[in-house]
């Protein structure tokens, strides 16, 4: 989708798509058109909703121009980009090439969203559909936006990390797996200025790395982290690390998941996903910060090799698991993954992304993301971010007696607790390997990097869910 911006209304635009608030008067949009817009939109009870839209076609002479109202409620900027994905979502497919909005006197950041809600509703991945019926194929090119791009830069940069995280997450498991993921997410960031760093299993090894490894162990592919390393604020700036589970593939190990709905799994990597979309975004966007991010990239599969429930492994940090259910294993990646950036790079704050738990679904469903930190501050930030863009967060509690829930009779803990409080005792796992003074939060986005049906910015499939909300973590909190 090619996004272009303009200074004037071009005179020839055959489909035109303007703004409307709450009950606005709809009068002098389009030349000769006040009556039947006005009837239209009563035939069809238009009023200006966030989110709707009124579809006419409108006599131009000997031609016909085709006028969509796009309904922004208020006026807010996240009406501006719900609006814009309406517009794309209505003309992805129509056999429209190219679309006029015009938001002449719209303030800049609204005139970004809306083009950054029109960029991210028209992602698609039709790669493998050979046979696609030709009216379900894109037809939509271009959208020329009719105002002021001073802000469009920054959205940009978050729409191409998104569309990133989307490939990743939508990828086939025997296309996407530890060794290509890393190839497709450094061809993504190839000359932006990111440091690089690859640990393959022999340095993995070395390092004592024994939970992340167990969960591989049953593969015949093999683990990696992907650590890319953004210095944006000179070398005293404190680093902020952005680490993401990466299980490419997930059958749960020996602990085998059910066989109805397994293939969902391809996208149990959508931390890491998170992760490599945000460091894009904030590489192209040249943020004023330092910030790394780490992924772990494993697939977890049942070989006779595999780990088995009542293992038990040595993490980085020293620190002994009994592996109770083998099912449970993005702990086991994450745990090695942040021990490892702390050792090597001294994070002053560390933000952990996975699609942890399923109980996590069970609470919040697929409108939250849930939150877990053992810094208030930290956690107001991230919620904040959440509110701004749309990635909303739900904070949990963390306390001892949950903490004492994952206690072992043979080892230092356990990688499960009891059936209650799954997503709690999870983050209370993670949060042993959180060194004392490093402010750290946990995201649990099980619910959220994949949707059953159309979202107002994305269509039915991958989200891309966090990276919006660590952009602007980032931008508010390590930048401001």
């Amino acid at each position: 989708m090619q996004i272009a911006f303009a200074a004037d209304r071009p005179a020839d635009a055959t489909v035109l798509a303007l703004a409307v608030r709450n009950d606005a008067a709809l009068t002098g949009l389009v030349d000769g058109a006040d009556a039947l817009l006005a009837g239209a939109a009563a035939g069809q009870r238009f009023a200006g909703e966030a989110g709707s839209v009124l579809d006419v076609f409108v006599p131009q002479g000997d031609k016909v121009q085709r006028v969509l109202l796009l309904g922004v409620g208020a006026g807010d900027d996240a009406a501006f980009e719900r609006a814009g994905g309406a517009l794309a979502a209505r003309l992805l497919t129509s056999g429209v090439t190219a679309a006029v909005a015009d938001l002449s006197g719209v303030e800049p950041l609204a005139t970004a969203r809306f083009a950054a809600g029109v960029a991210q509703r028209a992602w698609r991945f039709d790669e493998y559909r050979t046979k696609l019926p030709e009216k379900q194929k894109p037809t939509l090119a271009r959208v020329t936006i009719v105002g002021d791009d001073a802000e469009w830069a920054g959205r940009d940069a978050v729409s191409q990390g998104l569309a990133l995280a989307r490939l990743l997450a939508t990828l086939p498991p025997n296309i996407l797996y530890p060794e290509s993921f890393v190839d497709r997410v450094l061809q993504a960031v190839d000359g932006l200025g990111l440091e690089v760093t690859v640990l393959g299993e022999q340095e993995l090894t070395e390092l004592g790395a024994g939970a992340l490894l167990g969960v591989s162990q049953g593969s015949r592919r093999e683990a990696r982290v992907l650590a890319l390393k953004w210095n944006g604020a000179g070398a005293d700036a404190p680093l902020t690390a952005l680490v993401g589970k990466g299980v490419t593939f997930d059958t749960g190990g020996i602990s085998i998941k059910p066989a109805a709905g397994m293939e969902d799994m391809k996208w149990d990597m959508g931390g890491a996903a998170a992760v490599a979309g945000a460091m894009l975004s904030l590489a192209t966007r040249k943020a004023k910060a330092n910030v790394i991010g780490v992924m772990g990239l494993v697939e977890n599969m049942p070989d006779g090799n595999a780990q088995r429930p009542g293992d038990v492994v040595t993490s980085m940090s020293g620190q002994t698991i009994e592996v109770i259910n083998t099912d449970a294993e993005g702990r086991l990646v994450l745990c090695d993954c942040i021990t490892w950036v702390q050792n090597t790079h001294k994070p002053v704050r560390i933000v952990d992304l996975a699609t942890l738990t399923g109980a996590m679904i069970v609470a919040l469903g697929n409108e939250y993301g849930g939150l877990f930190s053992n810094d208030d501050a930290l956690a107001e930030q991230l919620l904040a971010a959440g509110r701004e863009t749309g990635d909303k967060l739900w904070r949990f509690p963390l306390a001892d007696g949950y903490d004492k829930l994952i206690d072992s009779p043979i080892a230092d803990m356990k990688n499960v607790g009891p059936r209650g409080a799954g997503s709690i005792t999870a983050a209370q796992f993670l949060q042993r390997f959180v060194d004392d003074g490093v402010a750290w939060a946990h995201l649990d986005i099980a619910g959220m990097v994949w949707a059953d049906k159309d979202g107002a910015t994305w269509g039915k499939g991958a989200t891309g869910y966090g990276v919006r909300v660590l952009d602007r973590f980032v931008a508010d909190v390590c930048e401001g």
